[in-house]
Parts: C-alpha cells; structure tokens; sequence
C-alpha cells in the first residue's frame, strides 16, 4: 500500500483543537456546554415535526422566511440580514470575507475558544488581548493592538467564559475608535440575559463596519438545530452573503428559528429560569468564599486558577459536567438547580478557602 498521503497547510495543521468537557457522556446534568436546561415548547416541536415531514426537499435558497421575520422585528432592511447555520457558521463567512493571510484579527483572551480555529481557518493571524482586571474586555488595550495589518476585531459581549459585560457607554466607545476600515465582528450570543441591550439596528446603521452575530442556540434553546443571524450594512453583508454556501440553513433549523423567535414567551422562560439560578448560585458561591465576576449570560465563571482541572473531575464524580479550562478557571452553565447544588457540592470538596 502506498504511504504517501495529502499534507493539510501548515496553519491548518497548527490549529488548536476545541475542548470536550470531562465526562460529558457519563453524567446526570450537563452544565458544559452553555445549552439551554429547558426543552423547546411545543410550537417549536410542531414546527420541526412539520418541516421534517418534507425532509425531501431542499430548504430555501438563503433561508428567506426567517430573514422576513428578522428583518421586520428588528426595523432593519431584509439585504441587512443573513441567516445560517448557527452564528459561528456566520462568523467563518465574516472572517472568510475581510481577513486572510497577513491580516491580524484581534480578540480578548480569554474569550470564546473557538475565536482562533476560526481566524486560523481564513488563514489570518490571531492577536489575543488579556482581559482587564474585571475579567472584561480591555478596551485601551485592545485601541493599542490595532496595526496596519489588523482587519477585524472580535468582541464577545457578554464574554465566553466569564459572563462579563462592558457598560454600554464603554462598549459604545469601543467601537466608536475602531477606525471604519476595520470590521468589527460584535458577538452577542448571550444578549438576552443581559439586562443592558444595546439597540443593534441602530448600532450598524451608525457604523457600516459593524456585523451582529446572533445565535438560536441560547435564549431560544435550540443549540440542536444550528441557527443563527448576522446583521450588519447592506454593503458589508453583501460580501458576507457571497462567501456564503446554498442551502446554508436546514428547512428544520429555519422552521424551528421561525417558531422559537415567534413564541416571546417561552424566551421569557428560558431567560428567567437562567437569570434567577444564576443569582442563587452566585450567592451560594460567595457564601461559600468564592469570588465570581458578574455574568450577564447563562453561565457562571470560577476563576479557582490551578484547581479548574480537580473542580472538573470533582463534578464529574457528583454526576455533573462543566468546562475546564486549565490554570484559569471553570464554566458553569446554569438554569437546572440539581445541577447547580451537584457543583456546590464539588466546590465544597475543592475550593474551601486556603
């Protein structure tokens, strides 16, 4: 048998490779994954049982319903809008279309994980930024990394994995001195758990170089399916649109979209049952001596340092899974209470006070 075989390019290869939680496949609670603990309503689930009936046919070309439906809510024009299968899917195309080789996209660190497989992917260079001493952006830092390479700067607000937010006015300052040649690429995974939502379509109407990304997979608990928006300019999203493969979104995932985004009340669920177990845990947390930044999204984040792998396998054995991220910290998903007191229980064991 011959023994040569293809060579992926050097940057591919060089990728990082994005975590699995410990015992995610064992445990009675998954707290890992940022998932949403409540199932999809019942609208939904007819929604998907009907949209699967004709699994036969293609969905439609660019997802055109859920861009009308989008569109409308939000008082944006529909060629301001693309849709597809989940935000980070949206984001690839951003990165795919504004950056390359010798760009340099620049990002918070620690932010979301999958931020450097992505730029690596469009074959651009990663800039990381430490965040502040808050655990948030650090916005004058972020200023003092721009070059004349950088094309793209990625802010995750609320951040992965921390929760953190900045104030609005800081936030708005952020962007107002990125210089407009360079696309910001605004990550709002987690808005509706946060209580300060900034007024988007207004946002990108100010500032052509600013793309949305939003995501099905939280408040609208449909992580399964793969659906999510951008927004952004009718310039800027034309090259986004034209990076973007047919049939990007499945017929299920759109039909699904559709009902979850018209069923405001399940939202409200989804994003009560968070907002108020995510308080009782940080109480719990800080009773226990245990300092956490202030999250404005589904997760709470622990920064224990050189004990986030022992807190891991901690809540494993109490039948729990979370995200590790070794010498930094932990990730908690929250909005089920069993699986919150199965991590309390894991802290109590690890994270006494020293």
């Amino acid at each position: 048998m011959p023994t040569a075989r293809p060579t992926p390019r050097p940057r591919i290869a060089a990728l990082p490779v994005y975590s699995r939680a410990a015992g995610s496949a064992s445990v009675r609670w998954r707290a890992s994954s940022n998932e949403s603990t409540v199932a999809p309503s019942p609208a939904i689930r007819e929604a998907v049982a009907r949209a699967a009936a004709h699994a036969n046919l293609y969905p439609s070309l660019a997802g055109d319903e859920l861009i009308a439906a989008i569109s409308e809510r939000m008082g944006v024009h529909e060629d301001q809008v693309v849709v597809g299968g989940g935000s980070l899917a949206l984001l690839q195309l951003a990165l795919t279309a504004f950056t390359g080789p010798g760009t340099e996209v620049i990002h918070a660190w620690r932010s979301y994980e999958a931020y450097p497989i992505l730029i690596g992917i469009a074959d651009a260079q990663s800039v990381p930024v430490a965040l502040d001493h808050e655990y948030r952006h650090d916005s004058e830092a972020m200023l003092a990394a721009l070059t004349p390479q950088t094309s793209a700067i990625l802010i995750c607000d609320p951040n992965n994995p921390t929760g953190t937010t900045l104030p609005p006015e800081r936030l708005r300052a952020l962007i107002d001195a990125v210089p407009g040649h360079v696309l910001i690429l605004l990550d709002r995974a987690y808005q509706e758990f946060d209580q300060a939502e900034p007024d988007l379509a207004a946002l990108v109407c100010e500032h052509p170089n600013v793309i949305v990304l939003r995501t099905f997979s939280k408040a609208y608990g449909l992580a399964g399916l793969r659906a999510g928006y951008a927004i952004g300019s009718p310039e800027v999203m034309q090259v986004v649109r034209a990076t973007a493969p047919p049939f990007g979104l499945s017929a299920v995932a759109e039909a699904a979209a559709l009902a979850a985004w018209g069923d405001r009340e399940h939202t409200r669920h989804i994003v009560n049952t968070v907002t108020e177990c995510r308080e009782k845990f940080r109480r719990a947390l800080g009773d226990r001596g245990l300092f956490t930044p202030d999250s404005r999204a589904n997760f709470v984040w622990l920064p224990v340092g050189d004990r986030a792998e022992a807190l891991q396998t901690a809540c494993v054995r109490h039948g729990v899974s979370v995200r590790a991220f070794a010498g930094e910290g932990v990730r908690v998903t929250v909005g089920c209470p069993d699986a919150e007191a199965a991590v309390l229980a894991a802290v109590d064991e690890i994270c006494r006070p020293r």
